[in-house]
């Protein structure tokens, strides 16, 4: 085996690469075990602990983003809330670096985050703000990918009707 030496910074990056990569195809995988939801829930926070040396504010907020969704997808209300807050905190505090999708998916982590916790006023609020900015991103696959996944999933009983 070849002995490969990093810096510091390629380790970080290479980690928040792999980490990221690991929660995606745990997320697509229909039979999780318990074990793997939980290795999916430390591999979201290894990438985002990795991009916070590498990354910049927007690696932060996508990182949150990525936390409020896989607490989101194993239904856990509390931790599902607290991160898609802090991707919208973090989504205002680095707006400059944000691209056009980054708002809309804020927009929808929270927006299902809360109606996982049974707050659908404020569900409806961000799902309606999450599908505004879909129509305004640019490119036209970014576009067709965000409301796919806007329009896909579980939405915990906002239903079409409360979604406008």
């Amino acid at each position: 085996m070849e002995d490969l030496k990093y810096s510091e910074q390629e380790a970080h990056l290479f980690f928040a690469k792999s980490t990221n990569s690991q929660v995606w195809k745990l997320l697509n995988k229909t039979d999780r075990t318990e074990s793997e939801n939980n290795m999916m829930i430390q591999a979201a926070y290894a990438s985002c602990y990795h991009w916070n040396y590498v990354g910049s504010g927007l690696n932060q907020q996508r990182g949150e983003w990525l936390i409020a969704h896989v607490y989101t997808i194993l239904g856990q209300a509390n931790e599902a809330l607290t991160h898609a807050i802090r991707c919208w905190e973090d989504t205002e505090k680095y707006s400059d670096l944000m691209v056009d999708f980054d708002l809309g998916y804020a927009h929808e982590g929270l927006a299902r985050a809360y109606a996982l916790n049974g707050k659908l006023e404020l569900a409806h609020e961000h799902f309606t703000k999450a599908h505004q900015a879909g129509l305004m991103i640019k490119d036209p696959e970014d576009k067709e990918l965000f409301i796919g996944d806007l329009e896909g999933g579980i939405w915990f009983g906002l239903n079409n009707n409360d979604k406008g």
